[in-house]
C-alpha cells in the first residue's frame, strides 16, 4: 500500500512537470507574451513592441468607472498625449458574447469613434485568455511594460477609486507618473496598487 502510494505521488510529480507554468503579470518582473487580434482583423503581438513602452489599458464600454474616464475625456487625454511620445497604448476587451461590456469589432470601432478614443489598437479578447494571463478583473486595469519588456507599473489608473468624474483634477495618475518617472530613467514610486473599477 505504501509503495502504490510513492509511485502515484512519483507519478503525479511527472505530470506536474510536463504541464508548462502559466506566468502571470506581476510589477518587475517580464509581462507575459501574447496574441490578440484588435477590432479592425489585425494580429498583435506583445513581442511585436519589444523596444518600445507599452500601456495596456483594460476596458468595459458597461463599466461606470471606464465611463468616468471616457466621459470626462480623460482617457482620451492620456492616450493622446503619451501615444504622441512613442508610448503603444494597446485596449483590451475581455469580455466574451453574452457578457457586459462585449462588442463585436463594428461596434468596438464606432465606439472608438464615437469616444474620440486614441489607443495605437483595441484588442478583442473574447476568450479572457490574456485578461487571464494578467489576472485582468476590474475595469480599467492598467499596466506599463518598459522597452525591455519588464511591468514596471501595475494597478489602478489613479488614486481616487470613485465614480465620480469631479475627482479626476485632484487625483495622482499613476499611469502618467509611472511613465514620466521610468522614461527619465528613475524607479517607479508606486510601481502597483489596487485597481478599482
Amino acid at each position: 500500500m505504501k509503495r502504490a502510494w510513492i509511485v502515484a505521488f512519483a507519478l503525479g510529480l511527472v505530470v506536474l512537470a510536463g504541464r508548462p507554468a502559466v506566468v502571470l503579470a506581476q510589477a518587475g518582473k517580464p509581462a507575459p507574451a501574447f496574441t490578440a487580434t484588435d477590432n479592425e482583423g489585425q494580429e498583435h503581438s506583445l513581442a511585436s513592441y519589444k523596444g518600445k513602452w507599452i500601456v495596456l489599458e483594460w476596458h468595459n464600454r458597461d463599466c461606470p468607472y471606464v465611463a468616468k474616464h471616457y466621459g470626462s475625456g480623460n482617457m482620451q487625454k492620456l492616450q493622446k498625449e503619451w501615444t504622441a511620445k512613442g508610448v503603444v497604448w494597446l485596449t483590451i476587451v475581455s469580455s466574451g458574447p453574452g457578457k457586459a461590456g462585449y462588442v463585436t469589432p463594428e461596434q468596438s470601432i464606432a465606439y472608438v469613434k464615437e469616444q474620440q478614443a486614441a489607443p495605437t489598437a483595441v484588442l478583442l479578447d473574447g476568450s479572457g485568455a490574456v485578461g487571464h494571463l494578467y489576472e485582468a478583473k476590474t475595469t480599467p486595469h492598467m499596466f506599463v511594460i518598459d522597452p525591455d519588456g519588464v511591468i514596471v507599473y501595475d494597478g489602478a489608473i489613479d488614486d481616487k477609486p470613485t465614480r465620480d468624474p469631479a475627482d479626476i483634477a485632484t487625483a495622482t495618475n499613476y499611469v502618467s507618473a509611472a511613465l514620466t518617472e521610468a522614461m527619465a530613467g528613475k524607479p517607479v514610486s508606486v510601481p502597483t496598487s489596487r485597481p478599482y473599477g
